[in-house]
């Protein structure tokens, strides 16, 4: 596949555009990443049914105001005993975008009927959409997921989302507690774009 050499990063999010950059540096790509706020392009509507539906909303309006490559992700946290929610609706779970501490108490509330000795199950997933122009008709896909189980309470001050209440059974630690490259290698976002790249490489 050939790639532009300059692509815009269809967020907003401080904390997932450190992340990115990180994992950017990491995978020493010979390209530069530009996020859309640098470009003043405002988000998009997100109104798909799925992670992968939304990432690829996220991209073509990122390259469509931009008229460069986009990279968009949609990510979130699953909970089985929930029926996967907060799911696609992480980022407002608790009625306001991007308010972490009201979403992640919303989830221990809703959590409570179902503490037990036995812990409880959870994942996050990414889903990364790459479009070399807006109406791009062969979008690349990646996922990524990550296993992990719910804390009674939140641990730890890094991170950003649920990270302090994911907590990461191999590790001992929250997601919240790991140190940057450690998360970024494992982590939803990390294996997502370990993905993308593959498919790019073998494009």
């Amino acid at each position: 596949m050939q790639m532009h050499d300059c692509w815009v990063l269809a967020s907003n999010n401080q904390g997932k555009l450190a992340e990115f950059q990180a994992l950017f540096d990491r995978a020493n790509l010979q390209l530069t990443i530009v996020n859309q706020a640098a470009l003043g392009i405002d988000d998009a509507v997100e109104d798909g049914l799925s992670f992968v539906e939304n990432a690829i909303i996220k991209a073509r309006h990122a390259a469509k105001a931009s008229g460069l490559p986009a990279i968009a992700d949609d990510s979130g946290l699953c909970v089985p005993v929930l029926g996967n929610a907060p799911g696609i609706y992480s980022a407002r779970y608790a009625g306001v975008h991007g308010d972490d501490a009201a979403n992640n108490q919303k989830l221990l509330d809703e959590l409570l009927p179902y503490r037990t000795d036995v812990p409880i199950e959870a994942f996050f997933v990414c889903a990364l959409a790459l479009v070399q122009h807006a109406d791009d008709p062969m979008p690349v896909i990646a996922i990524g997921r990550w296993q992990g189980q719910i804390l009674p309470s939140p641990r730890g001050e890094g991170g950003f989302g649920y990270d302090p209440l994911f907590f990461v059974p191999t590790l001992n630690k929250s997601a919240a507690e790991l140190d940057k490259s450690t998360k970024n290698a494992i982590s939803h976002r990390g294996l997502a774009l370990q993905a993308l790249l593959a498919q790019l490489v073998h494009a």
